[in-house]
Protein backbone atom coordinates (compact mmCIF):
# COMPACT_ATOMS: atom_id res chain seq x y z
CA UNK A 1 0.00 0.00 0.00
CA UNK A 2 1.21 3.50 -0.82
CA UNK A 3 2.46 5.47 2.20
CA UNK A 4 0.56 8.54 3.36
CA UNK A 5 2.52 11.37 1.71
CA UNK A 6 2.78 14.79 3.36
CA UNK A 7 4.46 17.51 1.32
CA UNK A 8 6.19 19.55 4.03
CA UNK A 9 7.72 22.83 2.83
CA UNK A 10 8.65 26.36 3.88
CA UNK A 11 8.28 29.26 1.48
CA UNK A 12 8.35 33.02 1.26
CA UNK A 13 5.03 34.88 1.06
CA UNK A 14 5.31 34.73 -2.74
CA UNK A 15 5.79 30.97 -2.69
CA UNK A 16 9.50 30.84 -3.46
CA UNK A 17 11.83 28.04 -2.53
CA UNK A 18 15.31 29.32 -1.67
CA UNK A 19 15.68 31.23 1.64
CA UNK A 20 18.99 32.70 0.50
CA UNK A 21 17.04 34.91 -1.91
CA UNK A 22 14.43 36.09 0.59
CA UNK A 23 14.16 39.49 2.21
CA UNK A 24 15.14 39.93 5.86
CA UNK A 25 12.49 40.18 8.56
CA UNK A 26 12.43 41.82 12.01
CA UNK A 27 10.36 38.84 13.18
CA UNK A 28 13.17 36.31 12.91
CA UNK A 29 16.19 34.98 11.09
CA UNK A 30 16.39 32.26 8.47
CA UNK A 31 18.11 30.05 11.03
CA UNK A 32 15.19 30.37 13.43
CA UNK A 33 12.72 29.60 10.64
CA UNK A 34 14.72 26.49 9.75
CA UNK A 35 14.61 25.35 13.38
CA UNK A 36 10.81 25.61 13.39
CA UNK A 37 10.62 23.72 10.11
CA UNK A 38 12.73 20.88 11.52
CA UNK A 39 10.68 20.78 14.72
CA UNK A 40 7.46 20.32 12.74
CA UNK A 41 9.19 17.74 10.55
CA UNK A 42 9.94 15.70 13.68
CA UNK A 43 6.40 16.19 15.02
CA UNK A 44 4.94 14.42 11.97
CA UNK A 45 6.76 11.25 13.09
CA UNK A 46 7.28 10.10 9.52
CA UNK A 47 8.90 6.81 8.65
CA UNK A 48 11.07 8.60 6.13
CA UNK A 49 11.56 11.64 3.93
CA UNK A 50 11.94 11.90 0.17
CA UNK A 51 13.62 14.48 -2.07
CA UNK A 52 14.82 14.80 -5.64
CA UNK A 53 18.32 14.39 -7.01
CA UNK A 54 19.29 18.05 -6.79
CA UNK A 55 18.28 18.36 -3.14
CA UNK A 56 19.96 15.10 -2.16
CA UNK A 57 23.14 16.06 -4.02
CA UNK A 58 23.55 18.98 -1.60
CA UNK A 59 23.80 16.43 1.23
CA UNK A 60 25.50 13.50 -0.53
CA UNK A 61 28.73 15.00 -1.80
CA UNK A 62 30.59 11.82 -2.78
CA UNK A 63 31.79 11.25 -6.33
CA UNK A 64 31.69 8.14 -8.53
CA UNK A 65 33.80 5.28 -7.20
CA UNK A 66 34.17 1.62 -8.01
CA UNK A 67 32.96 -0.76 -5.30
CA UNK A 68 35.73 -2.13 -3.09
CA UNK A 69 34.16 -5.57 -3.07
CA UNK A 70 31.79 -5.81 -6.04
CA UNK A 71 29.10 -8.47 -5.82
CA UNK A 72 26.19 -9.72 -7.87
CA UNK A 73 23.81 -6.98 -8.97
CA UNK A 74 20.18 -7.33 -7.95
CA UNK A 75 17.26 -6.00 -9.99
CA UNK A 76 14.72 -4.54 -9.60
CA UNK A 77 15.53 -3.90 -5.95
CA UNK A 78 18.15 -4.32 -3.25
CA UNK A 79 17.51 -3.65 0.42
CA UNK A 80 20.59 -3.28 2.57
CA UNK A 81 18.47 -2.56 5.67
CA UNK A 82 14.80 -3.18 6.30
CA UNK A 83 14.49 -2.38 10.01
CA UNK A 84 15.85 1.17 9.99
CA UNK A 85 14.19 3.68 12.27
CA UNK A 86 13.83 6.15 9.40
CA UNK A 87 14.64 6.33 5.71
CA UNK A 88 16.23 9.03 3.51
CA UNK A 89 14.87 8.50 0.00
CA UNK A 90 16.03 10.12 -3.22
CA UNK A 91 14.41 10.14 -6.65
CA UNK A 92 17.35 9.82 -9.06
CA UNK A 93 16.16 8.63 -12.50
CA UNK A 94 19.56 8.79 -14.21
CA UNK A 95 21.66 7.41 -11.34
CA UNK A 96 23.79 10.49 -10.74
CA UNK A 97 23.95 10.39 -6.95
CA UNK A 98 26.87 8.83 -5.08
CA UNK A 99 27.22 8.09 -1.38
CA UNK A 100 29.95 7.33 1.13
CA UNK A 101 27.73 5.00 3.13
CA UNK A 102 24.25 3.73 3.67
CA UNK A 103 23.18 6.24 6.34
CA UNK A 104 22.49 9.96 6.28
CA UNK A 105 22.17 11.58 9.71
CA UNK A 106 20.99 8.23 11.05
CA UNK A 107 18.45 7.61 8.27
CA UNK A 108 18.99 4.67 5.92
CA UNK A 109 19.42 5.76 2.29
CA UNK A 110 17.12 4.40 -0.43
CA UNK A 111 17.40 5.54 -4.07
CA UNK A 112 14.61 5.31 -6.65
CA UNK A 113 16.19 4.81 -10.08
CA UNK A 114 15.14 4.77 -13.71
CA UNK A 115 15.27 1.54 -15.76
CA UNK A 116 18.32 2.63 -17.75
CA UNK A 117 20.71 2.90 -14.80
CA UNK A 118 23.71 0.61 -15.48
CA UNK A 119 24.68 -2.35 -13.33
CA UNK A 120 27.95 -0.64 -12.41
CA UNK A 121 26.04 2.08 -10.56
CA UNK A 122 23.86 -0.48 -8.77
CA UNK A 123 26.99 -2.33 -7.69
CA UNK A 124 28.43 0.91 -6.30
CA UNK A 125 25.27 1.65 -4.31
CA UNK A 126 25.03 -1.89 -2.92
CA UNK A 127 28.70 -1.91 -1.90
CA UNK A 128 28.16 1.37 -0.05
CA UNK A 129 25.25 -0.12 1.90
CA UNK A 130 22.60 1.87 0.02
CA UNK A 131 19.22 0.36 -0.83
CA UNK A 132 17.64 0.94 -4.22
CA UNK A 133 14.56 0.27 -6.34
CA UNK A 134 14.80 0.29 -10.13
CA UNK A 135 11.68 1.33 -12.05
CA UNK A 136 10.17 -1.00 -14.64
CA UNK A 137 9.09 1.80 -16.96
CA UNK A 138 10.17 5.13 -18.36
CA UNK A 139 8.98 7.54 -17.09
CA UNK A 140 9.20 6.09 -13.61
CA UNK A 141 5.95 4.87 -12.06
CA UNK A 142 6.24 6.66 -8.73
CA UNK A 143 3.05 5.12 -7.35
CA UNK A 144 4.36 1.60 -7.95
CA UNK A 145 7.67 2.49 -6.32
CA UNK A 146 5.91 3.96 -3.27
CA UNK A 147 3.94 0.72 -3.01
CA UNK A 148 7.26 -1.15 -2.83
CA UNK A 149 8.49 1.18 -0.08
CA UNK A 150 5.37 0.48 1.93
CA UNK A 151 5.37 -3.28 1.34
CA UNK A 152 9.08 -4.00 1.71
CA UNK A 153 10.19 -1.40 4.26
CA UNK A 154 7.00 -0.80 6.21
CA UNK A 155 6.92 2.91 5.38
CA UNK A 156 3.47 4.18 6.28
CA UNK A 157 4.07 7.94 6.43
CA UNK A 158 6.45 9.76 4.11
CA UNK A 159 7.45 13.43 4.14
CA UNK A 160 7.96 14.89 0.66
CA UNK A 161 10.47 17.73 1.03
CA UNK A 162 11.95 18.07 -2.42
CA UNK A 163 12.57 20.80 -4.90
CA UNK A 164 9.94 22.19 -7.23
CA UNK A 165 10.16 19.47 -9.89
CA UNK A 166 9.92 16.40 -7.67
CA UNK A 167 7.17 17.98 -5.60
CA UNK A 168 5.29 18.78 -8.80
CA UNK A 169 5.68 15.25 -10.13
CA UNK A 170 4.17 13.81 -6.96
CA UNK A 171 1.23 16.23 -7.07
CA UNK A 172 0.65 15.58 -10.77
CA UNK A 173 0.64 11.82 -10.16
CA UNK A 174 -1.96 12.15 -7.40
CA UNK A 175 0.41 10.87 -4.72
CA UNK A 176 0.23 13.71 -2.18
CA UNK A 177 -2.31 13.34 0.62
CA UNK A 178 -1.53 16.47 2.60
CA UNK A 179 0.29 19.77 2.20
CA UNK A 180 2.07 21.26 5.21
CA UNK A 181 3.26 24.75 4.31
CA UNK A 182 5.15 27.12 6.59
CA UNK A 183 4.97 30.67 5.24
CA UNK A 184 7.84 32.90 6.32
CA UNK A 185 7.54 36.69 6.72
CA UNK A 186 9.72 37.33 3.68
CA UNK A 187 9.44 37.95 -0.04
CA UNK A 188 11.66 36.95 -2.93
CA UNK A 189 10.31 38.75 -5.97
CA UNK A 190 12.80 37.45 -8.52
CA UNK A 191 11.32 36.15 -11.75
CA UNK A 192 13.89 33.36 -11.97
CA UNK A 193 13.35 32.01 -8.44
CA UNK A 194 11.76 28.54 -8.37
CA UNK A 195 8.46 28.00 -6.62
CA UNK A 196 7.99 25.19 -4.11
CA UNK A 197 5.91 23.22 -6.66
CA UNK A 198 6.37 23.09 -10.42
CA UNK A 199 4.44 20.74 -12.69
CA UNK A 200 5.45 21.80 -16.19
CA UNK A 201 3.45 23.70 -18.76
CA UNK A 202 0.23 21.85 -17.98
CA UNK A 203 0.35 22.84 -14.31
CA UNK A 204 -2.01 21.36 -11.74
CA UNK A 205 -5.27 23.16 -12.54
CA UNK A 206 -8.04 20.59 -12.69
CA UNK A 207 -5.82 17.94 -11.10
CA UNK A 208 -5.82 18.73 -7.38
CA UNK A 209 -8.00 20.48 -4.84
CA UNK A 210 -6.82 21.78 -1.45
CA UNK A 211 -9.03 21.88 1.65
CA UNK A 212 -7.71 23.90 4.59
CA UNK A 213 -7.56 21.81 7.77
CA UNK A 214 -5.65 24.18 10.07
CA UNK A 215 -3.95 27.57 10.19
CA UNK A 216 -1.57 28.26 13.08
CA UNK A 217 0.47 31.37 13.85
CA UNK A 218 3.93 30.36 15.03
CA UNK A 219 6.88 32.20 16.54
CA UNK A 220 9.17 34.46 14.48
CA UNK A 221 6.29 35.60 12.27
CA UNK A 222 5.73 32.18 10.70
CA UNK A 223 2.32 30.79 9.74
CA UNK A 224 1.69 27.05 9.40
CA UNK A 225 -0.99 26.07 6.87
CA UNK A 226 -2.20 22.50 6.51
CA UNK A 227 -4.33 21.29 3.62
CA UNK A 228 -5.90 17.98 2.70
CA UNK A 229 -5.08 17.24 -0.92
CA UNK A 230 -7.69 15.65 -3.16
CA UNK A 231 -6.83 14.41 -6.64
CA UNK A 232 -9.45 15.38 -9.19
CA UNK A 233 -7.72 13.98 -12.27
CA UNK A 234 -4.88 11.47 -12.76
Amino acid sequence: MKPHVICHMISSVDGRLHPGRWSASPDGSRGQWSDVYERLHAAFEGDGWIVGRVTMAEMAESGPHAPVEPGAVERPSHFAAREAGSFAIAVDPAGRLHFDGGDMSGDHVVVLLGPGVPDSHLAELAADGVSYIVADTEPMDLRAMLDVLGRELGIGRLLLEGGAAVNGSFFAAGLVDELSLIVAPAVDGRLDSPAIIAAGESGLAGKVQLSLTSCTALEHGLVHLRYAVQTTET
